[in-house]
């Protein structure tokens, strides 16, 4: 298996509409970062500013640099994103934003789990 299904994208994005507490927006991507599926609800809210996400690091300069450089500036660090495992390998990713961070988390975990059958993987060996 290369990357994530478009069936299987659409099914992530379905299940996790129907988990969300309140508008957000759902992304799956494949293991390149490409965007495979994407719906945002109505009335989701992009009013946070990236400020609130900078100070979750604030102090790991360094850190954050090297994860943006490393991803090409893909990966931007916060809750809410899970790896897609299937079948023991990663076949893409999984984010909902508009929500706390616990909200947006909840909600790929329970599509995760109700579209592939088990727990989400948080960290995939």
């Amino acid at each position: 298996m290369t990357g994530v299904r478009l069936e299987v994208a659409l099914a992530l994005v379905q299940a996790a509409r129907a988990e969300a507490p309140v508008p957000m927006a759902i992304a799956v991507v494949d293991t390149g970062g490409a965007l495979v599926a994407f719906a945002q609800a109505d009335g989701t809210p992009f009013a946070r500013p990236s400020a609130e996400v900078a100070a979750v690091f604030d102090g790991r300069v360094q850190f954050t640099t090297s994860i943006s450089v490393a991803t090409g500036g893909r990966v931007m660090l916060g809750r809410g994103g899970l790896p897609i495992v299937e079948d023991g390998v990663v076949t893409g990713g999984i984010g909902a934003s508009g929500g706390t961070g616990e909200q947006d988390l909840a909600v790929v975990e329970a599509a995760v789990a109700e579209v592939l059958g088990h727990p989400a993987v948080r960290s995939p060996a």
